[in-house]
């Protein structure tokens, strides 16, 4: 099996009405924008999409909408965060049978498997279904750790087809990674909300995952860069960076993603669920002059 993900795959939040529901309009709107603003895929279920708080029917909710609103102009990407072979099947079945096309697998991370056991995991998880499977090496929430010589063992797993490398440097790890695998049909991309993803590129990652808000922002940059363009791209990311800086805060994470979300018109509340909170006034003030002084448009969605 030869991957199919590739590009800008935007990590998709998942909107809440103000009593904490499933905001389906919202998240139309939001899959909308994403595919709308050059994406190469989406992605649900990730990090970034407070999978955490969601329940097995909301899951499946999620992606089914966002399934259905993609309508195959793009792969659609569900995150497995199971803590066990048996429930990491359970989920990647499931998502498989929902219209997933790739499954982006955190290891078991509750009892810290040996490398033996996190090549068993995958190889287990990729003979349950005929979905791709991508690793998710983030050893930063899981403390996991998966070292590029276990990568390169997991890439000839069939059906394991990528992997999102989180661990920093992530730019060297995935030089070492694209040059231990050696394979064209094995991708490598990068994550960590594409804070060092020219580097990435640079060093043979054919793509990138970040969180949601600024997908038109970043796709032009990302054609610059493949385009040669790399003053201009670089000029431009510096201008963006900020952004992505105050958005990968502890804990606040999810709340920064929504509200610049909100701000832009795409999803209607900023809602997020315990254990995550919402922005305190004065770090929702600084993130609101933040995007006015932003050294880069950041136009209202008009669907």
């Amino acid at each position: 099996m030869t991957h199919t993900i590739r590009g800008l795959v935007p990590i998709l939040a998942t909107p809440f009405t103000s009593e904490g529901q499933l905001d389906i309009p919202s998240l139309r709107r939001l899959a909308t924008f994403t595919v709308e603003s050059g994406a190469s895929g989406v992605a649900v279920s990730g990090m970034a999409s407070e999978a955490f708080a969601l329940t097995a029917g909301e899951r499946e909710k999620v992606l089914r909408t966002v399934v259905e609103v993609v309508d195959g102009a793009c792969p659609v990407v569900c995150g497995i965060n199971a803590t066990s072979t048996v429930t990491a099947i359970e989920q990647a079945q499931e998502a498989a049978e929902a219209g997933a096309s790739c499954l982006m697998v955190l290891p078991p991370y509750m009892v810290k498997p040996t490398a033996a056991q996190i090549l068993e995991f995958y190889a287990d998880v990729a003979a349950s279904t005929p979905a791709e499977i991508m690793i998710q090496d983030a050893p930063g929430p899981t403390g996991v750790q998966m070292s590029v010589q276990t990568i390169t063992e997991l890439s000839k797993i069939p059906g394991v087809t990528s992997v999102k490398v989180e661990a920093p440097p992530t730019a060297e790890k995935v030089t070492a990674v694209v040059q231990a695998s050696a394979s064209e049909e094995f991708a490598v991309l990068g994550g960590n909300n594409a804070q060092l993803c020219l580097e990435e590129y640079a060093g043979g990652a054919i793509g990138t995952m970040p969180a949601c808000e600024f997908t038109d922002l970043l796709a032009p940059i990302l054609e610059s860069w493949h385009a040669g363009e790399e003053r201009s791209a670089r000029r431009d990311f510096a201008a963006l960076m900020p952004l992505l800086l105050f958005g990968v805060q502890p804990g606040l994470a999810w709340a920064v993603h929504k509200e610049i979300l909100v701000k832009r018109g795409i999803i209607a509340t900023s809602t997020v669920r315990s254990p995550a909170g919402p922005l305190q006034a004065t770090t929702r003030t600084a993130l609101l002059s933040m995007i006015e002084n932003l050294d880069c448009e950041m136009p209202a969605f008009r669907p």
